[in-house]
């Protein structure tokens, strides 16, 4: 058996007593923390726009995750992946710069619903297995080519090969399905988007919709070149290393590149108890890639979410980041905009050096009065080296998903999702595919 039908033998054969425990409780925690930002996501106007597009462009018989309107099994998939990267909360791995959950889940919806027999234990399993080859795929991709792509090129042959799992597809079936999916993935330019911050965002949703579609048309016979993604040194150790486990969570729902500097004034804030109408200025040392969240005055979420400043300024005057912190009407407050005016942000030679496998950064804010204090140096909250607890994740899980759900419906999934491995999947499809009908305002 040659090294490529090695890794689609692991994907097809593993079962749920070859997982480690601590793979399943990340496992679960993915999937919480998805759904959450899911949730809030939905309610955001490029979730809006990719949802109407399904419906309409590509109809079919399954629900669309908090949407409700049916579509086709690649546009259930395509229209979640955009829902979950509209609003910039989800999971994801150092080492690809980039996020594997945020395509894998809706995919793997869309495809289990249209295949009614799956277990909730198979589909856990499913989206372990689909976090091992997505991430191990973009360690190879960006190995291998020169630019800095979006997720949505190596998330869409991770989602091919499970996909095919899925269905049922031989190895040779699957094999044309994950080279499908490499050849057609959206290899995008990311950096074109952090620079022009729009609803384009990380690719995860045409990625979805490239590897439901890839194994698709694999299973009617469509043959595909060998996917190059798993001919390399990346697949040694898979099943040993598992890199689920090596995922971080996001604490708010901005860009990682943000997150260091967001942690370092809000110690700052912390320690000396400040009034954000003290600060006077805002400077920021980290690395070359939160330099070029460049943006200052935002007139959008996707702005908001792709600046360093504007995060740090609402960290400053609430003390938090929440979903609706980001939302339009929110963007123009103008205290926020004040501090975001007055922040400032340079280069380090070490920063630069450790990232990705680091994120660090450090403030130094001078207040009206002429005092100056300064940070140490941070890593974002809720890396995989110091992950949240079970308790912080549902935590934020209640926070992103009450307000738009409502306190029953958000318990009725979290207790789906922790039964997940017990029961079948129609109790968690059936409270994630309802439509939301109204937001629940004052909720705690």
């Amino acid at each position: 058996m040659n090294h490529t039908n090695n890794i689609i033998a692991f994907s097809k054969e593993l079962t749920w007593d070859d997982l480690p425990f601590k793979v399943r409780d990340y496992t679960k925690l993915c999937l919480l923390d998805l759904l959450g930002v899911a949730a809030s996501g939905a309610g955001t106007k490029l979730s809006n726009i990719a949802c109407g597009y399904a419906a309409l462009d590509m109809s079919g018989t399954i629900p669309m995750i908090f949407d409700g309107r049916k579509a086709s099994v690649a546009g259930v998939a395509m229209a979640g992946g955009m829902t979950i990267d509209s609003l910039d909360g989800h999971d994801g791995f150092n080492p690809a710069k980039g996020h594997a959950g945020c395509g894998l889940f809706p995919a793997l919806y869309a495809v289990a619903q249209d295949n009614k027999s799956i277990s909730g234990q198979q589909f856990l399993l499913t989206l372990a297995i689909g976090y091992e080859l997505a991430c191990r795929a973009a360690l190879a991709q960006h190995a291998t080519v020169s630019d800095y792509h979006t997720s949505g090129a190596w998330v869409a042959v991770a989602i091919a090969g499970v996909a095919s799992r899925m269905m049922k597809l031989s190895l040779e079936q699957t094999s044309h399905a994950m080279g499908i999916a490499e050849y057609h993935g959206p290899r995008s330019q990311m950096m074109r988007c952090i620079d022009h911050p729009t609803m384009l965002k990380d690719g995860s949703g045409w990625g979805a919709l490239c590897g439901v579609s890839a194994a698709r048309m694999a299973k009617a016979g469509f043959t595909g070149a060998p996917a190059l993604t798993l001919q390399t040194k990346h697949w040694h150790d898979l099943g040993e290393n598992w890199l689920i486990t090596k995922q971080y969570f996001k604490p708010y729902p901005v860009c990682r590149w943000a997150q260091a500097p967001i942690a370092a004034v809000l110690d700052l804030k912390q320690i000396y108890d400040f009034s954000s109408t003290d600060v006077a200025s805002v400077h920021i040392t980290s690395f070359y890639e939160a330099v070029r969240l460049g943006q200052k005055k935002v007139t959008s979420t996707e702005e908001a979410q792709y600046s360093t400043s504007f995060p740090c300024a609402i960290a400053l005057v609430h003390g938090n980041i929440l979903p609706e912190h980001i939302a339009d009407d929110a963007l123009k407050d103008p205290e926020i905009q004040r501090l975001s005016s007055v922040l400032t942000i340079s280069e380090d030679d070490h920063a630069n050096l450790v990232f990705p496998g680091s994120r660090l950064a450090r403030a130094d804010i001078t207040l009206k009065n002429g005092q100056v204090l300064s940070s140490t140096w941070f890593e974002p909250k809720w890396d995989a080296s110091v992950p949240p607890t079970k308790k912080e994740l549902t935590k934020k899980f209640r926070d992103y998903a009450i307000p738009v759900l409502g306190k029953t419906r958000t318990k009725e999934i979290y207790e789906a999702v922790f039964n997940l491995d017990r029961s079948d999947t129609q109790q968690l499809f059936r409270l994630i595919s309802s439509p939301i009908q109204k937001p629940v305002a004052n909720v705690s």
